[in-house]
């Protein structure tokens, strides 16, 4: 297999890009869906932003290096890998609180209605902001099988909010058919982009999707912590009303004016002071993404996973894949269920083989198409078909939960 992996990374036309990632020697990093690796190019600009911008501009840099713009122009560049217009997109804030504002926005939307529609195992996030809301009286939150989702949108959903790809399984959605059949219910739908953006093709506009949210740390590599980004299409921006009235959504925040009137278009959303240094870091990942391309990273992304299946199957290993066989129907991600899935993950740590965990029985492991090579996915199986067969995985340290997990 390392044969074949060879031939196929010398004819891999991202092959390059993995030198554009600072990746530690003896390491196979296979937790891009967690948090993306470093690119080279980040370092160099927080040096510029801390000592140039920070250092010498001070106050100035607000508007010399154009601060106060970074939310808009870091939004702007986000948009294509959504398939969404540069001012429909905002990077701010965490995907947890463009959740609420968005929920929340959707529901001012929709009176007379309060039910918001998910799915039960959608990322916790998702759900514990449906329910702060439901705990102040403003909504209802409504649970339903994913096969059974479209027949839940009774005339009282104001909001339908999903993952498109799901964070255990990688099973995707059908974006367009159920955004169409929210709204022929009369819903809004919100997507959370988090495991898509910069991994698999998506395009909002097309399907007509009312809002999305995502994060900036997993495949756009803007580092941990990194700062979200929110959509909201262009024909609502008019109606759309954000709960969290912070300064910087002001129609004009120098104004120091002591009442709110909220700013025009995807602006609103903004709250408070923009993360300068996150958002510099996060403008280096998603400008890396653009230059490779969405349709070739998801085509790398997709190759990789099916070769990681090829080479388990050829080395013996059975295991329980709850990821969709095809690959068109699953995100940049295979996830397999084993009872010592946890233990299983530190023994492949161990061996600088670093993949995930989701509890509770879920072996995840992420496959980043900028960097990750198909030797690296070799060596993985074998890593893995070594660690099943020796028993490598029962030793006591292996089991010992840290608090990331």
């Amino acid at each position: 297999m390392l044969t074949e992996a060879r031939a196929r990374d010398a004819a891999d036309p991202l092959r390059d890009y993995r030198a554009r990632f600072d990746l530690p020697q003896g390491v196979i990093y296979l937790d891009g869906n967690s948090l993306g690796a470093l690119p080279t190019a980040t370092a160099g600009r927080m040096a510029q932003v801390i000592q140039g911008e920070w250092g010498e501009g001070l106050i100035r840099s607000w508007n010399s290096a154009d601060w106060i713009g970074m939310p808009q122009r870091v939004g702007g560049k986000i948009a294509p890998l959504i398939g969404a217009a540069p001012d429909e997109v905002i990077a701010c804030d965490s995907t947890s609180v463009n959740l609420f504002k968005l929920i929340a926005a959707a529901l001012q939307m929709r009176p007379g209605r309060k039910v918001v529609l998910s799915e039960p195992g959608n990322f916790p996030t998702d759900l514990y902001m449906i329910a702060g809301l439901e705990a102040q009286g403003l909504a209802e939150r409504r649970l339903a099988p994913r096969e059974r989702i479209a027949e839940a949108l009774g005339g009282d959903v104001a909001l339908l909010l999903l993952t498109h790809v799901h964070y255990k399984t990688g099973a995707v959605f059908d974006m367009a058919a159920l955004t169409r059949a929210a709204h022929e219910a009369g819903a809004l739908i919100l997507w959370d982009l988090s495991h898509s953006a910069g991994a698999i093709p998506v395009d909002l506009n097309r399907c007509e999707a009312d809002f999305a949210v995502g994060c900036g740390y997993k495949y756009l590599n803007g580092g941990p912590g990194a700062p979200a980004f929110a959509y909201a299409a262009r024909r609502h921006h008019e109606a759309l009303e954000q709960p969290l009235t912070g300064w910087m959504g002001h129609a004009a925040p120098f104004a120091f004016s002591d009442d709110y009137a909220p700013a025009a278009g995807v602006d609103r959303l903004l709250t408070g002071t923009p993360p300068i240094l996150g958002l510099a870091a996060l403008e280096v990942g998603i400008e890396l993404a653009a230059k490779i391309g969405i349709e070739r990273l998801a085509a790398k992304s997709r190759a990789l996973s099916e070769f990681f299946r090829t080479c388990l199957d050829r080395a013996g290993v059975e295991l329980d894949l709850v990821s969709p066989t095809a690959p068109e129907q699953r995100g940049s991600q295979l996830s397999f269920r084993h009872p010592e899935a946890y233990a299983i993950c530190q023994a492949l740590i161990a061996r600088g083989v670093i993949g995930d965990f989701r509890d509770p029985d879920i072996l995840r492991l992420g496959f980043a198409p900028a960097y990750v090579s198909f030797e690296d996915v070799a060596q993985a199986a074998q890593h893995l078909a070594e660690v099943l067969e020796t028993g490598e995985w029962q030793r006591e340290e292996f089991r010992e939960r840290a608090a990331v997990t």
